[in-house]
């Protein structure tokens, strides 16, 4: 069996072109070796790049990485560092946020530029996509520094090195946190806020609040004589009833008949069918406030 693929991490900081017909200049390149087996850092490499064009880097710190003239005027051309830049990303996999869309593509300009041919990877883990796909936006969006200051890993540098590292440590924390979502599934998703006492509305002022449903039509909050004892959770009654059957409102999705027995899983049902009807006109977020209690 072959070894697994080393996953190289590595970000580049550029120069943002102004003016249409401007390039981008390569300005650092920032690489780790990671152990897919361990996640550890196997080897590193970074260095400052001079462009060809000095006069497109700023003299002053940028609000960005803060690479300015006089820290890469004397830094080596990408040609001087094309064969180390070659060996740690070729025939490995590579990771990084959004090089996909950037840094690769910048890679290969590089490249081009001074007659070689670009590194291949063997595979691609961009974490942008995969965090959008199975994170999703808790964190607010999917910038790094979002994501960093989400998990209390301080703030983001934008220099090659210090990203790449950050990069790896957000992707260790998401991972543990979907590992520990799916490990105990409904639990760890919610907040829940509700309030274990249960209390007993009197007739007249539960008519007034119960929504109807029948023959998949939401009817709104009628005064129903088919009751026989009605409950509050918290604002959200429910009701154990004499029906046998009871429809839920299409516009949710449910257009089955729902029969409901006796026992505690049609009770869980009743209180299920009962809550959905009331976020048809109650905010979600109050819904989930009381929502623990199904599971009472």
């Amino acid at each position: 069996m072959s070894a697994p693929r080393e996953i190289v991490f590595f970000d580049l900081e550029t120069t943002v072109p102004n003016r249409t017909g401007q390039r981008f200049w390569v300005l650092e390149f920032g690489a780790i070796v990671v152990c897919p087996r361990k996640l550890v850092e196997l080897e590193s490499y970074c260095t400052l790049i001079r462009p060809g064009d000095l006069s497109v880097v700023a003299e002053r710190s940028s609000r960005c990485h803060g690479i300015t003239q006089e820290a890469v005027k004397d830094a080596p051309l990408f040609e001087e560092v094309a064969d180390k830049v070659f060996d740690i990303l070729d025939k490995r996999v590579w990771a990084g946020h959004n090089i996909q869309r950037f840094d690769c593509v910048r890679i290969r300009e590089a490249f081009a530029e001074i007659g070689r041919p670009p590194p291949e990877p063997v595979g691609m883990i961009d974490s942008l996509g995969v965090l959008r796909e199975r994170f999703g936006t808790r964190a607010g969006n999917m910038k790094m520094a979002t994501l960093a200051a989400y998990f209390g890993l301080g703030q983001q540098k934008h220099r090659s090195l210090d990203d790449v590292r950050m990069n790896l440590e957000v992707l260790k924390h998401c991972a543990t946190v979907l590992f520990l979502e799916s490990s105990l599934p409904g639990m760890l998703t919610s907040k829940w806020h509700s309030s274990p006492t249960m209390t007993t509305r009197s007739r007249s002022v539960l008519d007034s609040s119960l929504p109807s449903v029948s023959n998949g039509k939401w009817n709104g909050y009628p005064s129903t004589a088919t009751t026989r004892t009605r409950r509050s959770i918290g604002k959200f009654p429910f009701r154990e009833e004499t029906s046998s059957r009871r429809s839920t409102p299409t516009s949710l999705g449910y257009n089955r008949a729902v029969p409901y027995a006796r026992g505690g899983l049609g009770k869980m049902r009743e209180r299920v069918t009962n809550l959905l009807c009331k976020a048809q006109s109650r905010p979600l977020s109050n819904l989930l406030k009381h929502s623990h209690s199904l599971l009472r």
